[in-house]
């Protein structure tokens, strides 16, 4: 199955369960497996999260996302119009060493435990940050007779509502 969507949405902190939910319902309807859909609803939250919180640009309030299913690959990518990336500023394995209280910080630490691959870039020439980041699915295993209406596998499972 292959598939793509892009949302633009405004930076305040109401739009990232949105995208969540999103990304959630998307995959459920692929029959991407629950813990794999979880694993990239999270990433995406905290990719989100980072572009609410650092992303504000003199052109836009908003930034993009967009997610790509093709095959058993998933593409997700959380552009914003803020500043940017400080050159030099992260690391290639992308997260500074951070002190075991810090409060702040972990997201692109958290980003890339859970994704296969992780890019950090700045937009060229007009500022703006952009996270790129791929996992492999695995899909979930259905009952042969098609039946199974409102399980908690077509639904991305009640945990996932709960913790959006």
């Amino acid at each position: 199955m292959s598939m793509w969507w892009c949302l633009q949405l405004r930076r305040e902190p109401a739009s990232v369960p949105l995208a969540r939910r999103l990304l959630l319902d998307a995959m459920g309807s692929a029959g991407v497996d629950t813990e794999i859909s979880y694993e990239l609803s999270l990433a995406l939250s905290e990719a989100c999260a980072n572009a609410v919180e650092h992303g504000r640009g003199e052109r836009s309030d908003a930034y993009c996302v967009t997610a790509y299913l093709d095959g058993d690959q998933c593409r997700i990518e959380v552009a914003d119009s803020g500043p940017g990336f400080r050159t030099g500023a992260l690391p290639p394995n992308l997260h500074p060493t951070l002190p075991v209280d810090a409060e702040s910080g972990r997201g692109l630490f958290l980003i890339e435990s859970l994704a296969d691959h992780v890019r950090v870039r700045n937009k060229p020439g007009h500022g703006g940050a952009v996270v790129t980041f791929d996992k492999t699915l695995k899909w979930q295993h259905r009952d042969g007779d098609g039946a199974g209406g409102g399980s908690a596998a077509q639904s991305g499972g009640s945990p996932l509502l709960a913790a959006g």
